[in-house]
């Protein structure tokens, strides 16, 4: 929901900043949309963020045998937050 949030913020803040021309007293239009994208990008990036930090990997090296013949086993595993 994150990452969807910030790309609409960044997406309304360009809007406002170059598509509209509006006037309100005491308002600046082009801040406001500078606002809306920055705020819009930081959104974006913390959301990245934390999708990666919440994969994990670990990987597992068993190795068995004399000097001649050794035998490896890797295993490879993801966890996620989202699948129990």
């Amino acid at each position: 929901m994150g990452i969807g949030s910030g790309i609409f913020l960044f997406i309304a803040g360009a809007i406002v900043r170059y598509a509209l021309n509006f006037h309100v007293k005491s308002v600046d239009q082009n801040l406001i949309g500078y606002l809306l994208m920055g705020g819009g990008a930081l959104v974006f990036l913390i959301s990245l963020v934390t999708v990666f930090k919440k994969r994990s990997t670990t990987v597992t090296t068993h190795s068995e045998g004399n000097l001649n013949s050794t035998v490896r086993n890797s295993s490879s595993e993801t966890k996620s937050d989202n699948n129990p």
